[in-house]
């Protein structure tokens, strides 16, 4: 029997049809619906998953311990699912479809070599919901500003209740393996990846930092206890005011400047460019003019230091033109780059190579796997703020979502090193 005419369970998350308009409704998508159906079976069946249905009834067992999805509403999700893709199957999930006791654990295994998840004559498939990112949310001059104030200014209080007190938004670097680092590990592992950025770029006493993508201000602060003179810029407006509070109460505002600017505005010249994790947000058709405002504001014999999320360069090729759900919901007008896209694009359009890099992608799956956890037991605290159900089971699944993509390696971290010569 299709489990399409299972019956559904009346609870639901509450959805605000003008806040989510996608999430609120179900698309009408029968056929579609019954070729999601034939692979969710032929999925479970391959990764071993435990798959149930409304009342606990298993439509497959899997073996023990198996990762499990388990479906609340399985009409709804499988229409979503056929007639979305994998935007509807993290709509399905905003919208309380399906669960999972393991949710990392569940992505984790969906996410572990994703080119052998359907058969290959179903990649066409992808032809009738693949869509390409909207023009609005390329990430002009004129458009950046938006698309970065939809995620970072969403509240500076909400970030608080899950960063570490660095409230430093981007992976840790923990002393040796992560392993199951404790939340106490955590902010003296963000001071470690600050401290080696900071190395790589040869901050000191004297130099003139440049700091590309401001966040909450805890690098500039290092880089100004070291005696550095920095420029921080930012574009968004709530982060820049919280980390001028912070570096105000640490009597630090003579040696640091933070500027509400896109980083294509930035003119001077800088000892050292720091940057950490903004690439993402750059977007591909600007990687070159990203590249080029780093060359043009470098100083002669300058090191420039990023830390990039990164993907392997066939997987960013064939994912270059697909609008996610990651990119509708949580990081509009972004794009991973692969480590060879970085390479190539400086080498083709600047002066800057790529001297080293070294890659964390375990630290950053450790680093996730502490926030999800601490977003989650605060839960009630989230929805205190004003963040309706749908938000936070958004949340959530972005946070399970990006840990399971660091558990497989299809997403990587690496700290890289580029200088004019190419010499370390």
């Amino acid at each position: 029997m299709s489990i399409i005419t299972t019956a559904r369970p009346s609870t639901a998350p509450a959805v605000d049809p003008d806040r989510w308009p996608d999430v609120a409704r179900v698309p009408h998508a029968p056929l579609r619906a019954a070729v999601a159906e034939r692979l969710l079976r032929r999925i479970a069946a391959r990764r071993g998953l435990r798959v149930e249905l409304p009342g606990g009834r298993a439509l497959f067992a899997g073996p023990d311990g198996a990762p499990v999805l388990r479906l609340h509403r399985p009409r709804a999700f499988l229409r979503r699912v056929g007639a979305g893709g994998l935007i509807g199957f993290g709509e399905s999930y905003q919208a309380g479809d399906w669960d999972s006791p393991d949710l990392a654990g569940l992505l984790t295994a969906l996410a572990d070599r994703p080119e052998t998840l359907v058969p290959p004559g179903a990649g066409l498939l992808r032809r009738l919901y693949v869509t390409r990112p909207p023009a609005a949310e390329l990430s002009t001059e004129a458009n950046a500003r938006q698309n970065i104030q939809r995620h970072y200014d969403l509240s500076n209080e909400l970030f608080a209740l899950f960063l570490d007190p660095t409230m430093s938004y981007s992976s840790a670097l923990f002393d040796g393996p992560p392993g199951a680092a404790p939340w106490e590990a955590l902010a003296p592992a963000q001071h470690r990846k600050i401290d080696r950025l900071l190395d790589l770029a040869a901050v000191g006493p004297g130099t003139r930092l440049l700091e590309v993508g401001t966040g909450w201000g805890e690098l500039a602060l290092r880089a100004a206890a070291r005696g550095a003179r920095v420029l921080t810029v930012t574009l968004s407006a709530e982060q820049a005011a919280l980390a001028r509070r912070r570096i105000a109460d640490a009597g630090l505002t003579d040696l640091v400047e933070v500027r509400l600017s896109d980083y294509r505005a930035v003119r001077g010249e800088f000892d050292a460019i720091v940057s950490v994790e903004m690439i993402e947000a750059v977007g591909r058709p600007f990687w070159p003019v990203y590249f080029a405002a780093l060359d043009r504001l470098l100083a002669p014999g300058g090191r420039v230091a990023l830390q990039a999320i990164t993907m392997p360069h066939e997987r960013m090729l064939a994912s270059r033109d697909t609008y996610t759900w990651i990119l509708k919901y949580v990081f509009p007008g972004g794009q991973i780059p692969s480590l060879r896209a970085i390479a190539d694009t400086t080498a083709r359009h600047t002066r800057l190579r790529v001297a080293t890099a070294d890659a964390y992608g375990p630290h950053y799956a450790q680093t996730l796997r502490l926030w999800r956890e601490r977003f989650t037991a605060r839960d009630e605290q989230v929805a205190a703020l004003g963040f309706d159900e749908v938000f936070r089971r958004m949340w959530e699944l972005y946070l399970a979502y990006s840990e399971a993509g660091f558990r497989t390696g299809y997403l990587n971290v690496h700290q890289v090193l580029l200088t004019r010569d190419g010499a370390r």
